[in-house]
């Protein structure tokens, strides 16, 4: 496997993970949140100081996947918390930060054009990764857009349905429009 095709791989499996977390989106509390948090700080000073023991760029690799890891997990608790679709796109983006920045770290044991290769090959990743990652954002944003602007018109379409009728008709009828479609 090429250095070009395991970097894809690694990009690519960063935003089918950031895809999974879609649909865990704001299933944890505060207290959980919170504890992810202290969890993933006390994990990367475990992961940092294993480092230590290590030399030379094996040790910069090691550091650079251990401060990826606390941001991934703390940037998926975030999503998991909010649910926010910003949320979403800021834990897709640090996928692809981290994973270039680990990419990048691994290309300095290399020299001459073989590394600048290995480093405009990771940069690639991370803007591909980044911009599908605002793609998936800006579709998310114009579904919901959509389906407001549909009830919108359901809504008004009813109202319209009810002003055909007179009294307490009219009333309930509008009353349950109003119920329906949550105006």
């Amino acid at each position: 496997m090429s250095k070009t095709t395991t970097i894809q791989a690694a990009v690519l499996a960063a935003c089918l993970s950031a895809v999974s977390f879609a649909n865990a989106a704001g299933t944890i509390n505060k207290a959980d949140y919170r504890a992810g948090k202290d969890a993933a700080t006390a994990t990367y000073k475990a992961d940092k100081e294993a480092c230590d023991k290590l030399a030379d760029n094996a040790k910069d690799i090691c550091q650079a996947e251990a401060k990826a890891k606390e941001k991934v997990t703390k940037a998926e608790l975030e999503y998991n918390y909010t649910g926010k679709v910003g949320d979403r796109k800021h834990l897709a983006d640090v996928k692809a930060e981290t994973a270039y920045d680990v990419a990048k770290e691994k290309c300095d044991d290399k020299t001459g054009n073989d590394k600048d290769v290995c480093v405009k090959e990771a940069k690639a990743a991370e803007t591909k990764a980044k911009a599908e990652a605002k793609l998936n954002k800006e579709v998310t944003n114009a579904s919901k857009d959509a389906v407001e602007d549909k009830v919108s018109a359901e809504y008004k379409v009813a109202k319209e349905k009810c002003d055909a009728l007179s009294g307490d008709a009219k009333s309930s009828c509008m009353d349950s429009a109003k119920m329906h479609y949550k105006k």
